[in-house]
């Protein structure tokens, strides 16, 4: 991901890291789902690996809030950034969670990387392009 590509991991990744405010929209009731690259990338694979054509989604199973999602990358950067609320746009979705269905069932596919074991990869990633050495 693009540090100023105005979405939520790299915007929250980057805040927390430099110690700015955590922007959230609305009152961060919102959920998203969220797939490691990994994960996402063997989806693809399997996907592409078939010989008759269907159409899946490749998402994770857990869900959480916005909020949830700011104070999780505050907690494991040990981040003392506080959190200010910004009004919701009006495109904004409230939820998304895809169903993973058919990928689990035509494609034996679900993520394995956990919400927070790719966070602590991400937040590394993050480290590197927010605070280089």
């Amino acid at each position: 991901m693009r540090l100023n590509d105005g979405r939520v991991v790299p915007n929250f990744m980057a805040q927390a890291l430099r110690g700015e405010p955590l922007t959230v929209y609305g009152d961060g009731s919102q959920t998203r789902s969220f797939c490691y690259v990994s994960d996402l990338v063997e989806g693809i694979v399997r996907l592409l690996a078939r010989t008759t054509a269907a159409r899946s989604t490749a998402a994770t199973r857990w869900r959480v809030s916005i909020l949830q999602f700011a104070e999780k990358i505050k907690t494991l950067t040990a981040s003392r950034s506080a959190i200010v609320f910004r009004p919701l746009p009006v495109d904004d979705p409230k939820v998304r969670q895809p169903d993973i269905a058919l990928a689990r069932k035509l494609l034996g596919w679900e993520p394995k990387v956990s919400l927070e074991d790719g966070l602590h990869k991400t937040i590394d990633y993050f480290r590197g392009v927010v605070l280089p050495s």
